[in-house]
Protein backbone atom coordinates (compact mmCIF):
# COMPACT_ATOMS: atom_id res chain seq x y z
CA UNK A 1 0.00 0.00 0.00
CA UNK A 2 1.06 3.59 -0.49
CA UNK A 3 2.34 5.13 2.71
CA UNK A 4 1.12 8.71 3.29
CA UNK A 5 4.02 11.06 3.79
CA UNK A 6 6.62 8.36 3.24
CA UNK A 7 8.93 10.93 1.68
CA UNK A 8 9.05 12.78 4.98
CA UNK A 9 11.75 11.50 7.31
CA UNK A 10 11.04 11.47 11.01
CA UNK A 11 13.89 12.03 13.39
CA UNK A 12 14.08 9.60 16.26
CA UNK A 13 14.63 11.66 19.41
CA UNK A 14 17.92 11.59 21.19
CA UNK A 15 17.72 9.60 24.40
CA UNK A 16 19.44 11.05 27.47
CA UNK A 17 22.84 9.50 28.06
CA UNK A 18 24.33 9.19 31.52
CA UNK A 19 28.05 9.78 31.81
CA UNK A 20 29.71 6.75 33.35
CA UNK A 21 31.20 7.32 36.75
CA UNK A 22 34.86 6.54 37.34
CA UNK A 23 35.72 3.07 38.49
CA UNK A 24 34.32 -0.26 37.34
CA UNK A 25 32.16 0.27 34.25
CA UNK A 26 31.46 -3.28 33.12
CA UNK A 27 28.03 -3.75 31.52
CA UNK A 28 25.81 -5.96 33.67
CA UNK A 29 22.51 -5.44 31.85
CA UNK A 30 22.04 -4.70 28.15
CA UNK A 31 18.85 -4.13 26.17
CA UNK A 32 19.70 -4.09 22.46
CA UNK A 33 22.45 -1.56 23.16
CA UNK A 34 19.73 1.07 23.69
CA UNK A 35 19.97 0.80 27.45
CA UNK A 36 22.93 -0.46 29.45
CA UNK A 37 23.39 -0.75 33.19
CA UNK A 38 26.97 -0.68 34.39
CA UNK A 39 28.32 -2.50 37.41
CA UNK A 40 28.69 0.80 39.27
CA UNK A 41 24.94 1.42 38.85
CA UNK A 42 25.24 3.96 36.03
CA UNK A 43 22.44 3.80 33.45
CA UNK A 44 23.51 4.62 29.88
CA UNK A 45 20.93 5.28 27.15
CA UNK A 46 22.08 5.39 23.55
CA UNK A 47 21.45 8.48 21.40
CA UNK A 48 21.11 6.27 18.30
CA UNK A 49 17.70 5.22 16.97
CA UNK A 50 16.80 1.57 17.61
CA UNK A 51 16.99 -0.80 14.65
CA UNK A 52 13.29 -1.58 14.97
CA UNK A 53 12.42 2.11 14.56
CA UNK A 54 13.26 2.86 10.89
CA UNK A 55 13.76 6.50 10.01
CA UNK A 56 11.66 5.93 6.89
CA UNK A 57 8.43 5.82 8.88
CA UNK A 58 6.25 8.80 7.85
CA UNK A 59 6.14 11.71 10.25
CA UNK A 60 2.89 13.14 8.84
CA UNK A 61 -0.40 11.99 7.38
CA UNK A 62 -2.44 14.04 4.90
CA UNK A 63 -5.63 13.63 6.89
CA UNK A 64 -4.26 13.98 10.44
CA UNK A 65 -3.20 16.98 12.49
CA UNK A 66 -0.88 16.40 15.42
CA UNK A 67 0.92 18.35 18.08
CA UNK A 68 2.89 17.72 21.25
CA UNK A 69 2.33 19.00 24.77
CA UNK A 70 3.81 18.56 28.24
CA UNK A 71 1.22 17.10 30.57
CA UNK A 72 3.45 16.95 33.66
CA UNK A 73 5.98 19.78 33.78
CA UNK A 74 7.64 18.55 36.96
CA UNK A 75 8.52 15.22 35.35
CA UNK A 76 8.76 16.58 31.79
CA UNK A 77 6.24 14.01 30.57
CA UNK A 78 4.91 14.54 27.08
CA UNK A 79 1.85 13.56 25.08
CA UNK A 80 1.47 13.52 21.34
CA UNK A 81 -2.06 14.38 20.28
CA UNK A 82 -3.56 13.39 16.93
CA UNK A 83 -6.90 14.24 15.35
CA UNK A 84 -8.34 13.68 11.88
CA UNK A 85 -8.27 16.80 9.72
CA UNK A 86 -11.78 18.08 9.07
CA UNK A 87 -13.15 15.87 11.83
CA UNK A 88 -14.64 16.83 15.13
CA UNK A 89 -15.65 20.46 15.25
CA UNK A 90 -15.50 20.96 11.48
CA UNK A 91 -17.80 18.02 10.85
CA UNK A 92 -20.22 19.16 13.51
CA UNK A 93 -19.51 16.22 15.77
CA UNK A 94 -16.92 15.22 18.30
CA UNK A 95 -14.75 12.14 18.09
CA UNK A 96 -14.00 9.29 20.49
CA UNK A 97 -10.72 9.55 22.38
CA UNK A 98 -8.12 6.78 22.39
CA UNK A 99 -5.59 7.22 25.21
CA UNK A 100 -2.58 5.18 24.15
CA UNK A 101 0.41 3.96 26.17
CA UNK A 102 3.42 2.63 24.25
CA UNK A 103 5.29 -0.59 24.87
CA UNK A 104 8.92 -1.30 25.68
CA UNK A 105 8.96 -3.52 28.76
CA UNK A 106 8.69 -0.41 30.99
CA UNK A 107 12.36 0.23 30.15
CA UNK A 108 12.33 1.45 26.54
CA UNK A 109 10.21 3.55 24.23
CA UNK A 110 8.81 7.03 23.85
CA UNK A 111 5.68 8.56 22.38
CA UNK A 112 8.10 10.42 20.10
CA UNK A 113 9.73 7.31 18.61
CA UNK A 114 9.00 6.94 14.91
CA UNK A 115 7.32 3.53 15.12
CA UNK A 116 4.81 4.58 17.80
CA UNK A 117 4.25 7.95 16.13
CA UNK A 118 3.54 6.37 12.75
CA UNK A 119 1.11 3.85 14.23
CA UNK A 120 -0.78 6.61 16.03
CA UNK A 121 -1.02 8.64 12.82
CA UNK A 122 -2.69 5.74 11.08
CA UNK A 123 -4.84 4.90 14.09
CA UNK A 124 -6.25 8.43 14.22
CA UNK A 125 -6.86 8.51 10.47
CA UNK A 126 -8.53 5.15 10.06
CA UNK A 127 -10.31 4.86 13.40
CA UNK A 128 -11.65 8.40 13.08
CA UNK A 129 -10.60 9.19 16.62
CA UNK A 130 -8.55 11.60 18.69
CA UNK A 131 -5.45 9.67 19.75
CA UNK A 132 -3.44 10.75 22.78
CA UNK A 133 -0.09 8.97 22.99
CA UNK A 134 1.21 9.59 26.50
CA UNK A 135 4.74 9.09 27.72
CA UNK A 136 5.70 7.84 31.17
CA UNK A 137 8.86 7.45 33.24
CA UNK A 138 11.04 4.47 32.41
CA UNK A 139 12.94 1.94 34.48
CA UNK A 140 15.47 1.28 35.84
CA UNK A 141 15.85 4.98 36.64
CA UNK A 142 12.20 4.97 37.72
CA UNK A 143 11.06 1.52 38.76
CA UNK A 144 7.44 0.46 38.90
CA UNK A 145 4.95 1.64 40.01
CA UNK A 146 6.30 4.93 38.56
CA UNK A 147 4.88 4.21 35.07
CA UNK A 148 1.51 3.29 36.56
CA UNK A 149 1.46 6.48 38.63
CA UNK A 150 2.21 8.48 35.48
CA UNK A 151 -0.55 6.75 33.51
CA UNK A 152 -3.04 7.58 36.26
CA UNK A 153 -1.66 11.11 36.29
CA UNK A 154 -2.28 11.44 32.58
CA UNK A 155 -5.95 10.56 33.05
CA UNK A 156 -6.13 13.29 35.69
CA UNK A 157 -4.60 15.72 33.19
CA UNK A 158 -7.22 14.65 30.67
CA UNK A 159 -9.97 15.32 33.19
CA UNK A 160 -8.57 18.81 33.72
CA UNK A 161 -8.48 19.39 29.97
CA UNK A 162 -12.07 18.27 29.59
CA UNK A 163 -13.37 21.03 31.88
CA UNK A 164 -10.81 23.75 31.18
CA UNK A 165 -11.74 26.72 29.01
CA UNK A 166 -8.07 27.34 28.24
CA UNK A 167 -7.02 23.79 27.44
CA UNK A 168 -4.52 23.78 24.57
CA UNK A 169 -6.35 26.69 22.90
CA UNK A 170 -9.28 24.42 22.20
CA UNK A 171 -7.24 22.19 19.87
CA UNK A 172 -8.12 19.08 21.87
CA UNK A 173 -11.43 19.99 23.47
CA UNK A 174 -13.06 21.11 20.23
CA UNK A 175 -12.59 17.67 18.70
CA UNK A 176 -12.66 15.26 21.66
CA UNK A 177 -15.77 13.59 23.02
CA UNK A 178 -14.82 13.06 26.65
CA UNK A 179 -17.88 10.89 27.09
CA UNK A 180 -16.30 8.30 24.78
CA UNK A 181 -12.81 7.63 26.09
CA UNK A 182 -10.95 4.36 25.54
CA UNK A 183 -7.67 3.38 27.18
CA UNK A 184 -5.39 1.44 24.86
CA UNK A 185 -1.92 0.06 25.36
CA UNK A 186 0.72 -1.86 23.48
CA UNK A 187 2.66 -4.53 25.42
CA UNK A 188 3.77 -2.79 28.66
CA UNK A 189 1.20 -0.13 27.78
CA UNK A 190 -1.43 -2.87 27.77
CA UNK A 191 -0.36 -3.81 31.28
CA UNK A 192 -0.89 -0.19 32.31
CA UNK A 193 -4.34 -0.28 30.72
CA UNK A 194 -5.24 -3.35 32.78
CA UNK A 195 -4.21 -1.77 36.05
CA UNK A 196 -6.04 1.45 35.23
CA UNK A 197 -9.15 -0.63 34.54
CA UNK A 198 -8.81 -2.40 37.89
CA UNK A 199 -8.31 0.90 39.72
CA UNK A 200 -11.34 2.49 38.07
CA UNK A 201 -13.49 -0.60 38.49
CA UNK A 202 -12.64 -0.85 42.18
CA UNK A 203 -13.33 2.81 43.00
CA UNK A 204 -16.41 4.05 44.80
CA UNK A 205 -18.87 5.52 42.25
CA UNK A 206 -19.00 9.32 42.20
CA UNK A 207 -22.18 11.27 42.81
CA UNK A 208 -23.48 14.76 42.27
CA UNK A 209 -20.78 17.37 41.74
CA UNK A 210 -18.14 14.63 41.89
CA UNK A 211 -19.32 12.96 38.66
CA UNK A 212 -16.32 12.12 36.49
CA UNK A 213 -15.80 14.57 33.62
CA UNK A 214 -14.60 11.76 31.35
CA UNK A 215 -16.29 8.43 30.71
CA UNK A 216 -14.09 5.45 29.92
CA UNK A 217 -16.13 3.22 27.63
CA UNK A 218 -13.60 0.45 27.25
CA UNK A 219 -10.04 -0.82 27.38
CA UNK A 220 -7.94 -2.20 24.52
CA UNK A 221 -4.99 -4.40 25.47
CA UNK A 222 -2.68 -5.07 22.53
CA UNK A 223 -0.53 -8.07 23.45
CA UNK A 224 -0.18 -7.01 27.11
CA UNK A 225 3.10 -7.63 28.89
CA UNK A 226 2.33 -9.93 31.82
CA UNK A 227 4.71 -12.23 33.65
CA UNK A 228 4.96 -14.93 36.28
CA UNK A 229 7.49 -17.14 37.98
CA UNK A 230 5.98 -20.28 36.45
CA UNK A 231 6.60 -20.48 32.71
CA UNK A 232 3.77 -20.90 30.25
CA UNK A 233 4.05 -23.24 27.26
CA UNK A 234 4.79 -20.35 24.88
CA UNK A 235 7.59 -19.24 27.21
CA UNK A 236 9.05 -22.71 27.72
CA UNK A 237 12.65 -23.19 26.72
CA UNK A 238 11.77 -26.09 24.43
CA UNK A 239 9.13 -24.01 22.65
CA UNK A 240 10.54 -22.78 19.28
CA UNK A 241 9.53 -19.17 19.91
CA UNK A 242 11.86 -19.04 22.91
CA UNK A 243 14.81 -19.00 20.52
CA UNK A 244 13.79 -15.81 18.71
CA UNK A 245 16.78 -13.43 18.96
CA UNK A 246 14.83 -10.17 19.22
CA UNK A 247 12.27 -10.93 21.93
CA UNK A 248 13.42 -14.00 23.77
CA UNK A 249 12.90 -15.25 27.29
CA UNK A 250 16.12 -13.67 28.55
CA UNK A 251 14.98 -10.26 27.30
CA UNK A 252 11.56 -10.63 28.91
CA UNK A 253 13.20 -11.56 32.22
CA UNK A 254 15.58 -8.63 31.90
CA UNK A 255 12.68 -6.22 31.40
CA UNK A 256 11.07 -7.42 34.63
CA UNK A 257 14.36 -7.48 36.54
CA UNK A 258 15.01 -3.86 35.61
CA UNK A 259 11.47 -2.53 36.03
CA UNK A 260 9.95 -4.21 39.07
CA UNK A 261 10.73 -2.98 42.60
CA UNK A 262 14.09 -4.18 43.90
CA UNK A 263 13.88 -7.79 45.03
CA UNK A 264 10.42 -8.43 43.53
CA UNK A 265 9.74 -11.60 41.56
CA UNK A 266 7.73 -11.91 38.35
CA UNK A 267 4.72 -12.78 40.52
CA UNK A 268 4.58 -9.18 41.73
CA UNK A 269 0.97 -7.90 41.31
CA UNK A 270 1.98 -5.46 38.56
CA UNK A 271 3.50 -8.30 36.52
CA UNK A 272 1.11 -11.13 37.34
CA UNK A 273 -2.56 -10.13 37.73
CA UNK A 274 -3.31 -13.60 39.10
CA UNK A 275 -0.37 -14.05 41.46
CA UNK A 276 -0.71 -15.00 45.11
CA UNK A 277 -0.45 -11.38 46.25
CA UNK A 278 -2.55 -9.87 43.45
CA UNK A 279 -5.99 -8.43 44.24
CA UNK A 280 -8.99 -10.51 43.25
CA UNK A 281 -10.77 -9.30 40.13
CA UNK A 282 -14.15 -10.93 40.70
CA UNK A 283 -15.76 -7.81 42.19
CA UNK A 284 -14.07 -5.34 39.82
CA UNK A 285 -16.44 -3.68 37.36
CA UNK A 286 -15.02 -3.77 33.86
CA UNK A 287 -16.46 -1.96 30.85
CA UNK A 288 -15.96 -3.79 27.54
CA UNK A 289 -12.38 -5.04 27.08
CA UNK A 290 -10.72 -5.96 23.79
CA UNK A 291 -7.70 -8.24 24.15
CA UNK A 292 -5.46 -8.80 21.12
CA UNK A 293 -2.98 -11.67 21.00
CA UNK A 294 -0.50 -12.86 18.40
CA UNK A 295 0.24 -16.49 17.70
CA UNK A 296 4.02 -16.22 17.40
CA UNK A 297 4.40 -14.17 20.57
CA UNK A 298 6.18 -15.58 23.62
CA UNK A 299 3.46 -13.86 25.66
CA UNK A 300 0.65 -15.51 23.69
CA UNK A 301 -0.41 -17.99 26.38
CA UNK A 302 -0.42 -15.35 29.12
CA UNK A 303 -2.56 -13.07 26.97
CA UNK A 304 -5.07 -15.81 26.19
CA UNK A 305 -5.14 -17.00 29.81
CA UNK A 306 -5.79 -13.43 30.99
CA UNK A 307 -8.76 -13.04 28.66
CA UNK A 308 -10.17 -16.47 29.51
CA UNK A 309 -9.98 -15.78 33.23
CA UNK A 310 -11.78 -12.45 32.87
CA UNK A 311 -14.44 -14.08 30.70
CA UNK A 312 -14.83 -16.83 33.31
CA UNK A 313 -15.63 -14.08 35.85
CA UNK A 314 -18.36 -12.77 33.60
CA UNK A 315 -16.43 -9.71 32.41
CA UNK A 316 -17.30 -8.32 28.95
CA UNK A 317 -14.18 -9.46 27.12
CA UNK A 318 -13.60 -9.93 23.42
CA UNK A 319 -10.47 -11.70 22.18
CA UNK A 320 -8.90 -11.34 18.75
CA UNK A 321 -5.91 -13.44 17.70
CA UNK A 322 -3.47 -12.82 14.87
CA UNK A 323 -2.10 -16.37 14.59
CA UNK A 324 0.80 -15.74 12.22
CA UNK A 325 2.13 -12.44 13.50
CA UNK A 326 4.79 -11.50 16.07
CA UNK A 327 4.56 -9.42 19.20
CA UNK A 328 3.91 -5.76 18.39
CA UNK A 329 3.68 -6.30 14.64
CA UNK A 330 1.70 -3.06 14.26
CA UNK A 331 4.64 -0.97 15.46
CA UNK A 332 7.17 -2.98 13.50
CA UNK A 333 5.20 -2.33 10.30
CA UNK A 334 2.55 0.35 10.96
CA UNK A 335 1.45 0.47 7.30
CA UNK A 336 0.96 -3.24 6.65
CA UNK A 337 -2.37 -4.78 5.67
CA UNK A 338 -2.41 -6.69 8.96
CA UNK A 339 -2.03 -3.46 10.92
CA UNK A 340 -4.91 -2.07 8.89
CA UNK A 341 -7.03 -5.04 9.92
CA UNK A 342 -6.11 -4.50 13.57
CA UNK A 343 -7.17 -0.85 13.36
CA UNK A 344 -10.43 -1.91 11.69
CA UNK A 345 -11.16 -4.26 14.59
CA UNK A 346 -10.34 -1.53 17.10
CA UNK A 347 -12.72 0.81 15.26
CA UNK A 348 -15.52 -1.74 15.37
CA UNK A 349 -14.93 -2.31 19.07
CA UNK A 350 -15.11 1.44 19.76
CA UNK A 351 -18.37 1.80 17.84
CA UNK A 352 -19.95 -1.28 19.41
CA UNK A 353 -18.93 -0.21 22.92
CA UNK A 354 -20.57 3.19 22.45
CA UNK A 355 -23.89 1.84 21.20
CA UNK A 356 -26.53 2.05 23.92
CA UNK A 357 -28.72 -1.02 23.80
CA UNK A 358 -32.18 -0.37 25.14
CA UNK A 359 -33.34 -2.83 27.75
CA UNK A 360 -36.33 -4.91 26.59
CA UNK A 361 -39.64 -3.91 28.07
CA UNK A 362 -41.33 -6.33 30.39
CA UNK A 363 -45.07 -6.83 30.57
Amino acid sequence: MDVPGASDIIDTPTMPVAVAASGDTNVVEDLYGILRVLSDGTVVRSPDPPEFCPVTFPCDHPSVQWKEAVYDKGKNLRVRMYKPSGGGEQAGRKLPVLVHFHGGGFCLGSCTWGNFHSFCLRLAAEAGAVVLSAGYRLAPEHRLPAALDDAAGFLEWLREQSVSTEAEDGWLTEAADFGRVFVTGDSAGGTLAHHLAVSAGSATPKHGDDVDSITIKGYILLMPFFGGVDRTRSEAVEFPLAEEPFLNLAVLDRFWRLSLPEGASRDHPIANPFGADSPGLGSVKFPPVLVVSSGTDLLHDRTVDYAERLAGMGKPVKVVDFPNDPHGFFTQDPWSETTGELIRLVSVFVVDSCVAVAAPKTA
